[in-house]
């Protein structure tokens, strides 16, 4: 009885379809030229709803000249070293000069490590960089920490000093 209950238990998990003649269907994408481009201001396919964009510095908003404007971090970390205090101090003392001035505070990192923990290690630099600032008395309105992660390499290479100028905030001067 219990091998009768097993073989019909078996046959009825059977589907009768046999996989190597299963039907291939080619699904070939639409050119982009056959797309139709999105209303202004969304994305195609993008649910524009609780997503605010980034703004990047265009090419026509001058940045300040003979003024550095890049920190560097060691590996896997977020803290200011101090070497790079000068540099803040100045940046500061730039934008608290004209509050109409912004600034997006761009970090980035090495390609070691995955993208999502890399995008978070990006904010953190960002992040630590703005509040820097913010102790030195700049607006919170006039910044924008945000992350590019491993995306925006300064360096090509897979060597410590290549590693070394991709871990690093910008300081991105915008209107």
């Amino acid at each position: 009885m219990t091998g009768l209950l097993l073989l019909v238990s078996l046959s009825a998990c059977g589907t009768g379809v046999r996989l190597d003649q299963a039907p291939v269907e080619d699904r070939v994408a639409a050119p982009v030229s056959a797309i139709a481009p999105a209303p202004a201001g969304q994305g195609a396919g993008v649910e524009p709803r609780g997503v605010s964009g980034v703004e990047v510095a265009s090419a026509d908003v001058v940045q300040p000249a003979g003024m550095s404007r890049v920190v560097y971090f060691d590996f896997d970390r977020y803290d200011i070293r101090p070497e790079f205090m000068p540099t803040l101090e100045a940046n500061a003392r730039h934008l608290n000069a004209d509050r109409s001035r912004r600034v997006a505070l761009e970090g980035h990192t090495d390609e070691r490590g995955g993208r999502e923990y890399n995008l978070a290690l990006g904010q953190k630099r960002a992040e630590a960089v703005r509040r820097t600032l913010s102790l030195l008395g700049v607006n919170e309105a006039q910044m924008e920490a945000v992350s590019f992660g491993e995306e925006k390499p300064a360096a090509a290479g897979f060597d410590e000093a290549a590693f070394a100028q991709n871990r690093r905030v910008e300081l991105s001067y915008r209107r």
